[in-house]
């Protein structure tokens, strides 16, 4: 495989993950710009747009650690994120499933990264509910990371398999 193709499928997985925090900052600005803190606009009978601020990670893990969490989690989302350029820059064009789970990966924490060093913390309005239980309000970057690791996940899973086949072809 050339150089050059190498490049442009990296350039092209780089911007699904540009797309990704675009999408991300889009969807957190509107909110910001028209939600009070704790506003709540019912959408479904099990859906809301609330405004929540996470100052921990996913699931507001430390958010009440008193701050330190926010550079840490800052920090390891940076070093995560350049892992993942690396990756995307590395990984053959023909493994689509493992670069799109990378790409979408890095967008959602590119996008969640932004949220802590502009504001210090995350903004979070997508709360889903039913019957008394509550899912913790999450975003779209959160969405794309959940995905991402869904995807990749799945792609170990096919590798395995394929191994696996490959393995008992050869006994």
């Amino acid at each position: 495989m050339s150089q050059s193709s190498i490049e442009r499928s990296a350039l092209w997985f780089l911007l699904v993950s540009v797309v990704v925090i675009v999408l991300d900052q889009v969807t957190k600005i509107t909110i910001l710009n028209t939600f009070t803190l704790g506003e709540d606009l019912n959408v479904l009978p099990i859906f809301d747009l609330t405004y929540v601020r996470n100052y921990g990670a996913a699931f507001s893990f430390l958010s009440d650690a008193g701050g330190w969490q926010r550079h840490f989690f800052t920090i390891i989302a940076l070093v995560i994120s350049t892992l993942l350029i690396y990756w995307i820059s590395k990984t053959p064009k023909e493994q689509k499933l493992l670069l799109w789970s990378y790409s979408l990966i890095l967008g959602g924490a590119i996008g969640n990264v932004a949220d802590r060093i502009m504001y210090g913390y995350v903004v979070d309005f997508l709360h889903f509910y039913h019957n008394g239980w509550h899912f913790p309000a999450f975003n779209v970057a959160d969405i794309a990371i959940s995905i991402g690791a869904a995807l990749l996940l799945l792609e170990a899973f096919l590798e395995y398999r394929q191994e696996k086949k490959q393995s008992e072809v050869q006994s």
